[in-house]
């Protein structure tokens, strides 16, 4: 689902990062499904990994399957560079930033 990157990080800060965890989930879902890879975790159970991992994980998966749907390499370490840093909100946005392309390269055809 395209989605509105700007309104997604104020929504994220403004509701204290609850719309943040809808939206992780949200973006875990939406790869899945747009990369057909059901390798992956749910957006529940990524959740849920990332309390243990911190993170690590989802970022890492997140950077593979946006490598596929984008059909680049790296991404997976730039995702888990970001996270180890602490600035994870950059990859929710260049995460849905893949998502919206993906969109709307569906849309075109």
């Amino acid at each position: 689902m395209k989605r509105n990157i700007v309104a997604a990080v104020l929504l994220s800060f403004v509701t204290f990062g609850i719309y943040g965890l809808y939206w992780f989930v949200k973006l875990t879902n939406e790869t899945n499904e747009l990369t057909n890879n059901d390798k992956y975790a749910s957006g529940g159970m990524a959740f849920f990994l990332t309390i243990i991992t911190f993170g690590i994980y989802w970022a890492y998966a997140m950077g593979k399957k946006v490598d596929q749907m984008e059909n680049t390499s790296n991404n997976d370490v730039l995702y888990l560079i970001l996270t180890i840093l602490g600035v994870g909100i950059i990859v929710y946005i260049l995460a849905q930033k893949a998502i919206n392309n993906a969109v709307e390269g569906k849309e075109a055809k």
